[in-house]
């Protein structure tokens, strides 16, 4: 999937409605909906000219302890922690963890982040918004202190000519962004970002470059 740039994001629904309506992606060319289904748009750019994904992520590795998962997925009962088996909704709980933060892994430099979704005390499970894997490590993030001043410092860095941008409903609540823009981004605000995978908590951005 490395070899073509993929952009997207994951449809929602208004933060009201989240228990009661399916969120919906449409076919602008002929009006058809899914609930289920994902539309793909495939774009052909001239010889001379390529495509570039980059992602705005003010999370950062904090210095605690370093949560695995064994299996892959959505959900997780046991957690290795520092390579002890535990239950992973106990730790949260007993180590009064912040999940408005998320986890972040280390791929070859790039700050990945899995947003936590709900931590279900009756089954001792805890969900995430995209999938954890197995065998990566992971750390709660750093407090984010000044939510809002880091996310359009990291924003305004950006001088590049953005042809497309998503951003994670999470940085739309915490950097309180009702009736603000958010230049040079521009785009919407999403139940998940795709930058060739699913991510959280992360503004995707696309530009066109010289080849």
């Amino acid at each position: 999937m490395y070899l073509k740039p993929v952009v997207g994001w994951v449809a929602g629904v208004h933060l009201d409605d989240i228990d009661s309506v399916k969120p919906r992606v449409f076919n602008g060319g002929t009006g058809k909906d899914s609930a289920e289904n994902a539309f793909v748009m495939h774009v052909t750019l001239k010889e001379d000219k390529m495509a570039s994904i980059n992602i705005v992520n003010i999370q950062e590795q904090g210095d605690g302890d370093t949560p695995e998962f064994q299996q892959t997925g959505f959900a997780t009962e046991n957690v290795l922690v520092n390579g002890v088996e535990q239950n992973f909704a106990a730790y949260l709980l007993e180590n009064k963890v912040d999940i408005n933060q998320p986890l972040v892994a280390d791929y070859s430099g790039a700050m990945i982040n899995v947003s936590f979704q709900e931590i279900d005390q009756e089954s001792n499970t805890v969900s995430f918004s995209a999938p954890v894997f197995s065998g990566v490590e992971y750390k709660l993030a750093k407090p984010v202190s000044e939510y809002v001043t880091a996310f359009i410092d990291a924003l305004l860095s950006q001088n590049q000519v953005v042809i497309f941008g998503c951003s994670c409903i999470l940085n739309y609540l915490y950097s309180d962004l009702e009736g603000k823009k958010t230049p040079p981004m521009f785009g919407p605000m999403t139940f998940g970002e795709i930058a060739y995978q699913l991510l959280n908590q992360t503004l995707v951005y696309l530009v066109i470059e010289d080849n």
